[in-house]
C-alpha cells in the first residue's frame, strides 16, 4: 500500500484529542475484561486488523483466555460469556453498525445490567475504539 497521511504529524491537535478520549476511558470504572471485549467486538466488525492484533494481545496479557477471545466473532452462539458481557457485545455491534440504529430492545438489556454512569462509560468507550478503527483503516495502519 502507498504510504498514507500520519496524522500525529500533520493534525497533532486532533490526535491529542483523540488522545484525551484514551485518557477519559482509563479514568472510567470499566473493567479491564470489558474494555478489551469491546475493542476486540468492534474492531472485528470493523475490519481493523491493526487493532484487532493489538487489543487481543492486550486482552491475552489480562488472563482472558484464548477461546473466549477466538470465539468474540461468533458470541451469539458460545457458552463462555456472562449476561452482562452479552449485553455488552450486543450494544458494541449496534453502535458500530450505527446506520442501522441502536434498537430499544438492546439499548434496554444493557441498561439492566448497568447503571446510568457504567453505560454511558460503556457507550463512550464503543465510541472512541470506532474512531480510532477509522483513523487505522483510513490512513492504512498494518498489524505487524
Amino acid at each position: 500500500m502507498k504510504p498514507r497521511i500520519v496524522i500525529p504529524k500533520v493534525a497533532p491537535e486532533a490526535y491529542q484529542a483523540m488522545l484525551g478520549l484514551e485518557k477519559y476511558i482509563a479514568s472510567t470504572s470499566l473493567s479491564p475484561i470489558h474494555k478489551e471485549l469491546i475493542k476486540i467486538r468492534a474492531s472485528q466488525v470493523n475490519g481493523c486488523a491493526y487493532c484487532i492484533n493489538m487489543h487481543t494481545a492486550d486482552a491475552r496479557k489480562l488472563g482472558l483466555s484464548e477461546q473466549r477471545i477466538y470465539l468474540l466473532s461468533a458470541w451469539r452462539e458460545a457458552d463462555v460469556y456472562t449476561e452482562e458481557e452479552q449485553a455488552i457485545l450486543a450494544l458494541t455491534e449496534e453502535v458500530t453498525l450505527i446506520s442501522n440504529h441502536v434498537s430499544e430492545e438492546v439499548y434496554q438489556n444493557a441498561a439492566r445490567f448497568f447503571d446510568e454512569k457504567y453505560l454511558a462509560e460503556i457507550i463512550m468507550m464503543i465510541i472512541t475504539i470506532n474512531a480510532w478503527n477509522r483513523i487505522g483503516i483510513t490512513t492504512g495502519l498494518r498489524a505487524v
